[in-house]
């Protein structure tokens, strides 16, 4: 089974106005599978089961202004299983230009395992209902900020631990069940409690210090 937990703030979006502005996607990753609901398939321009959405479709349908952005979005999400958001325009078929805002969240199986992720297309041109705009703008900051606590922690757990970003994740979604609390609580309890920690030491900072300010270009010689 699927978790899904969405957003409170998000479900709120999705309950207001024309629901054909706001449709739900999910996409797993080892299958590199697509799910569109109806309302996301109308958005692009294609009647519900009219097609089966593929990465290729998508980026197809992304404004050319946008699509290299949005591509490297995407395949920061497959290799980090990071959520990800995103403001761009699409192009559906018949030619018009819609300004939508994409906002997802991992997808988890039952043993917390990252599998996929998941969320909502929330489309924003002028002919949108202006009251889900309204509503979307003032939860999107709250959601963000909850998001947030879960990167600053798997942060912290990534530099102890050394471990990977998705390693991290999976501890995180590990203690989550294991406490029953909700992961971007959980994670903010983390953060909050840093300071509980004893400092780092001397030698550590002045590491970092070094490996900051030799930081460069990629294209440089610079180690």
């Amino acid at each position: 089974m699927v978790a899904s937990g969405h957003e409170d703030g998000v479900e709120r979006v999705v309950g207001a106005g024309d629901p054909q502005g706001v449709g739900w996607f999910r996409f797993w990753f080892a299958e590199g599978r697509w799910e569109w609901s109806d309302e996301v398939a109308r958005m692009h321009g294609y009647a519900p089961g009219q097609i089966e959405p593929t990465t290729e479709l998508l980026l197809e349908h992304k404004h050319p202004d946008d699509r290299d952005r949005v591509e490297a979005t995407i395949v920061t999400s497959v290799e980090d299983h990071a959520p990800f958001s995103s403001r761009h325009r699409i192009v559906d078929t018949g030619g018009t230009v819609r300004d939508v805002l994409v906002v997802s969240e991992p997808m988890l199986d039952e043993s917390g395992e990252v599998i996929g992720t998941q969320g909502y297309y929330v489309d924003l041109t002028d002919s949108v209902d202006q009251q889900r705009r309204e509503l979307f703008e003032e939860e999107l900051p709250a959601v963000i900020e909850r998001r947030a606590a879960i990167e600053q922690a798997k942060g912290i757990l990534m530099f102890v631990y050394r471990i990977s970003a998705e390693q991290a994740f999976r501890v995180l979604a590990w203690r989550s069940q294991e406490t029953n609390v909700k992961l971007q609580e959980l994670a903010a309890q983390l953060v909050g409690r840093l300071d509980t920690m004893p400092p780092v030491p001397a030698s550590t900072r002045t590491r970092l210090d070094h490996l900051l300010l030799t930081l460069r270009h990629p294209g440089t010689d610079g180690k």
